[in-house]
């Protein structure tokens, strides 16, 4: 199986973990040998109420035995769809009451750079540095790191970069910005929070100028970081949220919300301004909805703030110069790429799955299930620390 993995898979690196695994369960994975895992990422903040929740498996069985696609997303009345929908702009707040469902992070991105451009008549954006969108043209126009972008250049004009949690920078939010659109909490960077009243601040700058507020919620979203959803702490209504990864409880799907009245911009002048076969498959937005209700109904959202400080108080090494980040969104700090990659060698071996960040690879990514316990994760830490230990 490993050969006709680097044979007939395109690969991302010259390095995958290139693991052979077999099932997973909660918040746990085995290969292929039968060896179990710890996963510490949730396949990069997806799984967040573990990997294979019954509910949301009953869900896509159920679902399977009635329809899967039937038509482009938006003409026939699918009630997966409806049902998501409805549920999540209750969920989500802030007036935020029209979803377009799409197929991932990258295409919600892409939708909500067309609904800015198409509301505001306007076509330049402020991005930030280091920060990540996804891969597709337009969101990695705006990614933050320019040896990304470099390779794949011409991209999108009128695109500005400036500095995360810098107020001095908002002088280049104008009456040409269409839209300034921002993570809730910076992931590739290394897991970075708003410092406290940024995104405040932020917003009232975009109603100086007349800008839209895009809120990246991709990766925070769905109870990562202590609340359903990150900005619900900061006390600020986006006008549009682009959503994904936890959004499917292991399903693909994305979507990116806004008031109506904003949405509405893109039924006209062209009609099907924005379309997409699959987005919204009746499958996953089942998936989606399940993940919602378990997250929820048990109120996962409140296990990261606890989980974080066990977390803390377990990761203390000479080496370990700061643990980063809100809930189970954490970042821990060391000095050297070649240390990490040393790091997380140790941790698979010993049975914990951890990660590196893009724009930070000089920390280890700690993204675990919001089901993980407090024994799991004392076992992992314990594994972390030995692992920097041999390092020494």
């Amino acid at each position: 199986m490993k050969q006709l993995f680097f044979a007939n898979l395109a690969q991302t690196t010259d390095f995958p973990l290139a693991l052979e695994m077999e099932r997973a369960e909660g918040v746990h994975i085995w290969d292929t040998n039968g060896k179990a895992y710890i996963d510490l990422i949730s396949g990069i903040s997806v799984s967040n109420i573990g990997h294979r929740h019954p509910k949301v498996v009953d869900a896509i069985k159920g679902q399977v035995d009635k329809y899967m696609h039937l038509l482009v997303y938006g003409e026939f009345i699918q009630s997966p769809q409806v049902l998501l929908a409805n549920e999540l702009s209750q969920a989500l707040g802030s007036n935020l009451d029209n979803l377009f469902l799409v197929n991932s992070g990258s295409e919600a991105i892409e939708g909500a750079m067309k609904l800015a451009k198409r509301y505001t008549g306007r076509r330049e954006f402020i991005a930030f540095d280091k920060a990540y969108h996804g891969s597709t043209q337009g969101a990695l126009s705006i990614i933050g790191d320019e040896e990304f972008r470099r390779g794949y250049r011409p991209l999108l004009p009128g695109i500005r970069h400036i500095q995360f949690n810098d107020t001095a920078e908002f002088q280049h939010i104008t009456e040409n910005t269409a839209a300034v659109i921002v993570e809730t909490v910076q992931g590739e960077a290394g897991y970075i929070p708003p410092h406290a009243g940024y995104l405040k601040a932020l917003r009232e700058k975009c109603d100086e100028v007349g800008a839209l507020l895009i809120l990246d919620e991709i990766q925070a979203g769905f109870g990562r970081t202590g609340s359903l959803f990150a900005f619900h702490t900061e006390d600020i209504h986006p006008d549009i949220v682009t959503l994904a990864k936890g959004m499917g409880g292991g399903m693909p799907i994305g979507a990116f919300a806004s008031r109506k009245e904003i949405m509405d911009s893109l039924k006209e002048n062209p009609i099907l301004g924005h379309i997409t076969t699959f987005g919204g498959h009746p499958v996953s937005a089942a998936a989606a909805l399940a993940s919602l209700q378990v997250i929820q109904e048990e109120e996962l959202w409140k296990r990261p703030l606890e989980g974080e400080k066990l977390f803390r108080e377990l990761l203390v090494h000479p080496l370990i110069t700061e643990v980063r980040g809100r809930g189970f969104m954490l970042a821990v700090q060391l000095d050297t790429f070649e240390r990490v990659q040393k790091v997380i060698e140790y941790c698979l071996e010993h049975g914990v799955i951890t990660d590196w960040f893009l724009f930070n690879d000089t920390s280890l990514r700690l993204s675990p299930p919001l089901i993980i316990t407090d024994d799991e994760i004392r076992r992992a830490c314990e594994v972390i620390v030995e692992g920097i230990d041999r390092t020494v």
